[in-house]
């Protein structure tokens, strides 16, 4: 008795939690097309080091595309996910599709820049696959 109890308990806050989260609050999927890559300016580039704490040295990039949303909403918190090979195939940011973020997708189609960080010695030229964005319509708490 006392296990059905809470088994509908459960049932019961799993419902009120998809009824409570608007479709204003939901993520939205977005395409992304024409993504090319650049190295960065010296100025951005400066003191470039892998993140990870290994003070190794690395190359910085800027990977440049096109979103194309077609929700009608402009979209905010927006996250760019990808896949960024070396010229060989061996991925270069293993176990990391969000590659970056940006404060709002238009409607329609725009454009987005953001930077990564190469391990040095990663030959060219870089893959870029898979990439795709996602935001969201509502006002998202942070």
């Amino acid at each position: 008795m006392r296990t059905n109890w809470l088994m509908a308990t459960c049932m019961g806050l799993i419902v009120s939690f998809f009824l409570w989260v608007s479709p204003a609050e939901a993520m939205i999927q977005v395409a992304v097309k024409d993504v090319s890559y650049h190295a960065c300016s010296a100025e951005m580039a400066e003191g470039t080091v892998m993140s990870n704490g290994s003070g190794r040295s690395a190359r910085c990039f800027v990977v440049e595309g096109t979103t194309v949303n077609t929700s009608g909403k402009v979209l905010t918190n927006g996250d760019i996910f990808g896949r960024v090979f070396d010229a060989t195939g061996d991925t270069i940011m293993a176990n990391r599709g969000r590659l970056g973020s940006v404060d709002e997708i238009p409607i329609g189609e725009g454009h987005f820049a953001i930077r990564i960080i190469v391990p040095e010695g990663q030959p060219e030229p870089l893959q870029l696959k898979q990439f795709k964005a996602a935001g969201f319509a509502g006002k998202v708490r942070r």
